[in-house]
């Protein structure tokens, strides 16, 4: 039985949170992780752009950017993840057979300041969110324009880096669950609110 709404929140990291407290927030910290963020996926699209100019042979094309495709999908869920966001995502299925997300989140230091900086960020998400969307346009390109054979490698494309977008989103704003407990609490305080004003509007 597969149930995705059981979810685990899981604080690691500590060893990490004091990391780069003095740096400032517009620094790069991560160069290397920043790189390779983009280095996969960016070559990967230019590898499906370029490949019937570069070479004739559509098993290289697809090997290699189903190559490119897998290395970036590692290292984004793994590497660049944690280094650049302090976020790190997965789903485990335990011995009843029952799936789970589990979330890694970076601790915020007792300052209140952040170990990652803005720049990483915005890197991290521009990249994790813009790929996806241009992998979903070439998807529907080679099927409007019968290339059947490239779908499967698009799909590939989409599949691979939309599921690091989902984790990523689920594990930033984080359950369902809690979203509805946040939505539930805060319909309730406006009621009380509500409630209170027609009160006092009476009694006056």
């Amino acid at each position: 039985q597969d149930s995705s709404d059981d979810i685990e929140d899981v604080s690691l990291f500590d060893a990490d949170d004091d990391v780069s407290r003095r740096s400032k927030k517009s620094k790069i910290r991560h160069p290397v992780a920043s790189f390779f963020h983009l280095f996969f996926r960016v070559s990967a699209i230019i590898v499906y752009l370029l490949c019937e100019l570069l070479t004739s042979s559509f098993i290289a094309c697809m090997v290699t950017i189903i190559l490119l495709l897998s290395c970036d999908f590692w290292a984004v869920k793994n590497v660049t993840g944690r280094l650049m966001v302090g976020l790190r995502w997965w789903n485990q299925v335990d011995d009843d057979g029952r799936s789970h997300w589990v979330f890694e989140a970076r601790k915020v230091s007792a300052q209140g300041g952040k170990s990652s900086s803005e720049a990483e960020s915005r890197i991290f998400w521009l990249g994790l969110i813009t790929c996806p969307m241009i992998w979903v346009i070439f998807a529907f390109s080679a099927l409007f324009s019968f290339k059947v054979k490239w779908l499967a490698v698009v799909v590939m494309g989409v599949v691979l880096q939309g599921a690091n977008l989902y984790g990523y989103i689920r594990c930033k704003v984080g359950s369902r669950r809690n979203l509805t407990s946040m939505a539930t609490s805060y319909l309730g305080k406006q009621f009380l609110r509500q409630t209170m004003a027609t009160e006092d509007q009476a009694a006056s």
